[in-house]
Order: C-alpha cells, then sequence, then structure tokens
C-alpha cells in the first residue's frame, strides 16, 4: 500500500453514526497483507434491499458475476469484501472460492447464499484457495458492531494503493421521518469507471424498495463515479451497491419519482459524489484535482464524451503534473473526440481566463494568470463547444512520476 498521503487527501474521515440493522467487522486474511486488516463483513438485519451497478468489463471478476446473478432478487443480508486479490481471470477457481465464501457468510447471517453480496480488488490472475475467505468469516462473528468506529475500520481494510480511507455521511428526512445514509469506497489507480468505480459500499436506515433504489443509484452513478477518471484504465472489480435497511421507520417507499424521496435523491447524490470526488483526490502519484466541465455540445452524451477524451489524455495530465499552461493539448484532446466540433467555435478558459475564441488565441492573450492557477492544487477548464445545449462536468487528476513508482512496484 502506498504510505505517503496524497497531498489533496481531506483532514480526516468523517464521524459516520451506525446505521440500523448493519454490523460490520474487519481482519487480517493473510491473503497478502501482513500487520494490516485486508477482510471486511457486514452483515444486515432482514428485510434489508439491495441495488448495484457493476463494471460492464468483459474481463470481469468472479465476484461481480455473483453479485449480477444475484442483484435482480434485491434483497441483501450479507456483505464479504477482500482487498489484495481481485479473484479475476482465476476460472473454475475463482468461481470456487466465491461458493465458499457465500456460504460460508450465508452461515454466519443465516440467510440464502444470494442474499450474500462479494467483492475483491487487488491482484488480478492470481487463483484463492476455496476456504481462503471463508475460514476467516466465522471468527470474526463475535465482533460484528454498529459502533462509528467500525466504518472507518472497513473503509480502511479495503484500501489497496489508496493512502486514505474515503468515507462520507448525509441525514435528511422522508415524509418527516430522519434517515441517515453513510458509504465508503476505495479506489486510487486503474480508474475509468464504466457502470461503476472500483469498490463503493452505501447504507441506509430508509425503506426504501429494491427498484426505487435501482433507480437513483443507476441514475446519480453516471453523474458521480462515471464521471471520474484516473488513468483510463477500467477495472475488473467495479462495484457500487447500495443497502436499505428500512429501520428508520418511515414509510415505505415504492418509487424513485416519489414527492416525499426528493430531499433524500439530493443527499444520495451528493453523497455519491463526495466520495466520487475523495477517489480522485486519492489518484495514484497525484497532486492537482482536476474539473473539467463542458458546454454547448450536440448532446450531454458528446459533452461527456470529449470531457472525458481531454480527462484522459496522457499529453494534458502531464502538462497539469509540470503546470505548464499548454492549452493546445487540450485543443487536440477535443479535436480527436470523434464527436462534432468546429474551431472557430471553440472556447476555452482556464480558471476563469479566457484563452482561446475564433479559432485561435484571443488577442493580446497574457499567461500569467493562467500560470500561477497551474500551480494550484484545484484546476478548472471549460470548454465551450457553441453548437448545442449537451453539458457535461468530469474529473480527473494529473499524471505524475509517482504513477509509475506505484504501479512499476505493485505486485512487488
Amino acid at each position: 500500500m502506498a504510505t505517503t498521503l496524497s497531498p489533496l487527501a481531506p483532514a480526516s474521515f468523517p464521524t459516520l453514526p451506525p446505521i440500523a440493522g448493519v454490523r460490520i467487522a474487519t481482519a487480517n486474511s493473510g491473503i497478502r497483507y501482513k500487520g494490516r486488516d485486508d477482510l471486511l463483513l457486514a452483515v444486515l438485519d432482514p428485510g434489508t434491499a439491495v441495488a448495484g451497478v457493476l463494471t460492464r468489463s468483459l474481463t470481469c471478476s468472479a465476484p461481480v458475476i455473483w453479485c449480477r446473478d444475484s442483484l435482480p432478487k434485491g434483497s441483501a443480508r450479507a456483505v464479504v469484501v477482500n482487498a489484495g486479490n481481485a479473484n479475476a481471470f482465476t476460472g473454475k477457481a475463482g468461481d470456487a472460492t466465491v461458493q465458499a465464501t457465500v456460504q460460508a457468510a450465508a452461515s454466519i447471517a443465516g440467510c440464502a447464499p444470494d442474499e450474500v453480496y462479494i467483492a475483491s480488488t487487488g491482484v488480478i490472475g492470481i487463483p484463492l484457495a476455496p476456504d481462503a475467505i471463508g475460514k476467516c468469516l466465522p471468527g470474526m462473528e463475535p465482533a460484528l458492531a454498529a459502533d462509528s468506529a467500525a466504518w472507518e475500520k472497513a473503509a480502511r481494510a479495503i484500501m489497496t494503493t489508496d493512502t486514505f480511507p474515503k468515507g462520507s455521511v448525509r441525514t435528511v428526512t422522508i415524509g418527516g421521518t430522519p434517515v441517515t445514509i453513510a458509504g465508503f469506497a476505495k479506489g486510487s489507480g486503474m480508474i475509468a469507471p464504466d457502470m461503476a468505480t472500483m469498490l463503493g459500499f452505501v447504507f441506509t436506515d430508509a425503506a426504501i424498495a429494491a427498484p426505487a433504489l435501482q433507480a437513483m443509484l443507476s441514475e446519480f452513478n453516471e453523474r458521480t463515479f462515471n464521471a471520474i477518471t484516473v488513468d483510463g484504465d477500467t477495472s475488473t472489480s467495479d462495484t457500487l451497491l447500495l443497502f436499505a435497511t428500512g429501520k428508520a421507520g418511515n414509510a415505505p417507499v415504492t418509487s424513485a419519482d416519489a414527492a416525499e424521496l426528493a430531499e433524500f435523491r439530493a443527499a444520495l447524490e451528493d453523497l455519491l459524489l463526495d466520495l466520487a470526488l475523495q477517489v480522485v483526490r486519492d489518484g495514484e502519484g497525484a497532486t492537482k484535482f482536476v474539473a473539467i466541465t463542458v458546454q454547448g455540445a450536440d448532446s450531454d452524451v458528446a459533452a461527456k464524451r470529449i470531457a472525458l477524451t481531454v480527462a484522459n489524455s496522457p499529453l494534458v495530465k502531464t502538462a497539469l503534473a509540470g503546470e505548464d499552461a499548454n492549452w493546445g493539448r487540450i485543443v487536440a484532446a477535443i479535436g480527436r473526440a470523434g464527436e462534432r466540433a468546429d474551431r472557430d467555435l471553440i472556447k476555452i478558459t482556464v480558471g476563469g481566463t479566457l484563452i482561446c475564441a475564433e479559432g485561435m488565441e484571443v488577442p493580446g492573450y497574457d499567461e500569467t494568470p493562467v500560470a500561477a492557477h497551474m500551480k494550484g492544487k484545484e484546476i478548472d477548464v471549460l470548454i465551450e463547444l457553441g453548437l448545442g445545449q449537451g453539458t457535461a462536468k468530469v474529473w480527473t487528476c494529473d499524471l505524475t512520476h509517482g504513477y509509475i513508482d506505484i504501479n512499476g512496484s505493485y505486485r512487488s
């Protein structure tokens, strides 16, 4: 695990209150890491609803396949997450490990196997013994707890190259009843989400039916986790799960568009964005947090494609790392994004300073304020295409030698 704290890290892990119906324990599995917990077990009360979004990678992990098959049931009673081994591209051995893990967790929770959700993160292609995870779970049962300290332990247990644990909490009301949303995530490298991002787990005590949860999660994910990128690499393990225990006491909600969910919807999206942006702030080797906004595209889809092309450009990202106001690299990325763009309509603004318009650098352009903005930790780029109403915003980080150092020695 990386040991140097990201310069973009928040001051501290937030205080997450207990969520009624959720108990958590962590332990060391011995799979890869020594001297730290790398295994998470969460047990959920009967009646817990679940929604999820998962990677669309065609080489996805065995845990992703299991979750995809289980989600239609909409019911969850346990979650098992390990760090250090992705259990991806491990063939029939990977499936056997999943089965043994699920059976062990189901015995603890007293539930059906398809009410157990699992996720793994770490090295790809190294098979695990079938009982590598399952044998550890019975010993974790006595430690299951619903206190605030359990959240940070959980967030730390699922870290790989992360330099800090990522958590977030919101409290709102549904029909006058207070409800809480709390979650944690991991991610630092291999971040270019395609349906979800790395690993994220969100819990609420609200009573909301699984179809409504799924509709909200799928919608908000596109503007949060699916709008971030660190390095352009989509993981085999991307998993984002949302659980609702129903213990808050609100009248059950069955529609994502219900009027009484307005406050909850806003809070959930805000929490997901908070977690997603923390992932960017922990990008491997990152020193700059970058927001890229595209306006005036042919469609929102086109705007997002252009924004992500700029965000994933190694040339743009290394210019950011070098604090070089080389806006020509942004122009080049726009041109190769595969969406319509007109040279004479494009406007690029960095840090509030208009750089180019009408097909060229603006007359009298002074690079001084842009250069000063580039020296900060927070970089803002606005691209106006002047073609239509499509808009998008994505977030990324710079690309430094630190990224190479971390990934060049990852397996060692």
